[in-house]
């Protein structure tokens, strides 16, 4: 007999079309301590996701916002405090930070009844300050995404940390802008806790070239179809004196390049020993796989021809090492328009696809907002209001995004985007929607509809729409993750001699099974059965 279940689920999933936001709402609930919802993270998606790096030099923020307990602000405004990353610098300007506040709230002023206060912080430091902010109830509207680290939306239903939205925001413009399928899509256990941001929510990946090098070599990237052809390439930039032949962006990347063969439901590099095998159906222990040995030994005999550098397995590369000159080939998230690699390197790049691209459990949440559990009614509305005009009015979303015009952006002859700024600067990715935020002057005018289209046409995972809940194996769970630290981060970037490969995966899964990998697997074997 068919199972209606999964067909309904791997319809919403795969759904994923939108229309327009504009943000009404009424008030919902903080997320019930009785919700455990399955743990998942993600892609970046729409970017290179970034890995968790080292601290960056201390990120200059806007000012501090007086609290989450503050739920008024003068004429009997509703304020919220809004946290966000930046990827696109590696230190915000706080006045120019100041100065988008104050401009957004000039422009709000008379269209909803709600004032904000923006901190923006650096990628570097983003988890640290942004998890501090939160324990301390100085958030009400947070960015996120399904694979960042602590704060990742895997973590904070799981730790209570969310408000529920689903009473809330049926019948709202917010609401209506999405099909049914991307709420679905971005559900915990049948409750909507996050606002995902329409981007591509299907999950692909990409080789990436510094143009001027294939140009020099006359590089043929269309007939890489494997990591293994980038040999020849890795080859000429070493003779080159490159630091960074292949630049791992130090990200374990198995979970990645592997998509096509499974579907790791955690979307986490930090635990991804489990997956569904897509071929089989079958949750399996991918350490065991002769996927992941054929990697590792790649990625071992490059780190030995120096095609690899330690900067990357001891986390010295940072999210603006591709900004420089310094590499020749590295990964990029596939995305509708891939131009758009080009404005945040500042150099030309280009791309051929590594991976097919896919619909599953965690594809939808690879950019999203929460409103926080400790804010009240009023604020958990004002946040949807917020979202909601931002997501349906250009101007605000182009002033969230870009900055001030004349000062950190412009519009060319076309309304199409510059960015001029160092001070202020963001993405639509980690912003707003795709149909609403302004493309920029390196895009397609019709960016909106290559959205769709890209969405609409990725294949849709056996797993798609299944959530793992952590919570019976939680201890072993973590205690795994942090085996990982000690010896698949490293088999992933090239960290272990290739003479030693096959014994350090020995290893690395006597030390999972001595932290309660057994345990864990049998449970995401039990939950996925029952599911499927």
């Amino acid at each position: 007999m068919v199972n209606m279940k999964k067909l309904l689920s791997l319809g919403l999933v795969s759904a994923m079309s939108l229309s327009i936001l504009a943000g009404c709402g009424e008030s919902g609930a903080p997320a019930s301590t009785s919700e455990t919802p399955a743990a998942e993270t993600e892609t970046k998606a729409d970017e290179p996701a970034p890995a968790a790096e080292e601290p960056a030099p201390a990120a200059e923020e806007a000012p501090a916002a007086d609290t989450a307990a503050d739920t008024t602000a003068d004429a009997g405004k509703t304020h919220i405090n809004v946290y966000r990353c930046t990827f696109n610098l590696a230190t915000p300007d706080s006045a120019q930070v100041q100065k988008v506040q104050d401009a957004i709230n000039d422009y709000i002023g008379d269209k909803i009844n709600v004032d904000i206060s923006l901190t923006d912080i650096g990628s570097g430091e983003y988890t640290e300050k942004a998890n501090l902010a939160l324990q301390s109830g100085e958030i009400n509207l947070l960015w996120t995404a399904s694979w960042e680290g602590t704060i990742g939306t895997n973590d904070l239903v799981p730790q209570n940390s969310v408000y529920d939205l689903t009473d809330l925001l049926p019948g709202t413009p917010l609401y209506e802008s999405m099909d049914a399928g991307q709420w679905e899509a971005t559900k915990y256990n049948g409750k909507n806790y996050f606002v995902p941001v329409y981007k591509d929510n299907v999950e692909g990946y990409d080789f990436m070239f510094r143009q001027d090098l294939i140009d020099q070599h006359n590089w043929d990237i269309t007939s890489v179809k494997k990591l293994a052809d980038l040999e020849p390439m890795l080859a000429d930039a070493k003779a080159d004196g490159l630091k960074y032949p292949f630049l791992t962006q130090k990200t374990a990347m198995f979970y990645r390049w592997y998509i096509n063969d499974f579907d790791f439901f955690t979307a986490d590099s930090a635990t991804n020993f489990f997956a569904v095998d897509k071929n089989t159906n079958e949750v399996v222990d991918t350490i065991q796989t002769p996927q992941y040995l054929e990697f590792c030994k790649l990625m071992a005999d490059w780190a030995d021809k120096g095609y690899i550098s330690e900067d990357d397995y001891t986390k010295v590369t940072t999210d603006t090492t591709t900004q420089t000159q310094d590499w020749a080939v590295s990964w990029w998230t596939d995305i509708p328009v891939n131009d758009e690699a080009d404005a945040r390197y500042g150099q030309d790049v280009s791309m051929t696809p590594a991976t097919d691209r896919w619909a599953h459990s965690t594809s939808a949440l690879g950019s999203c907002y929460c409103v926080t559990a400790n804010s009240t009614p009023e604020q958990a509305k004002a946040c949807v209001d917020f979202l909601g005009l931002m997501y349906t009015d250009s101007k605000l979303a182009d002033l969230y995004t870009f900055g001030i015009e004349g000062e950190d952006f412009t519009y060319d002859a076309n309304g199409q985007v510059t960015q001029t700024s160092d001070k202020y600067n963001h993405s639509m990715w980690e912003s707003a929607s795709a149909t609403i935020v302004t493309p920029l002057d390196n895009e397609p005018a019709n960016k909106a509809d290559l959205y769709k289209d890209f969405n609409g046409g990725a294949k849709t995972s056996p797993a798609a729409g299944f959530r793992f809940d952590k919570s019976p194996v939680e201890a072993q769970y973590t205690a795994c993750a942090g085996v990982f630290e000690e010896y698949g981060f490293q088999l992933e970037n090239g960290g272990v001699p290739a003479s030693e490969v096959e014994a350090t995966i020995a290893d690395y899964q006597a030390a999972l099974d001595e932290a309660g990998y057994q345990d864990v697997l049998a449970e995401f074997q039990n939950q996925y059965n029952a599911w499927k």
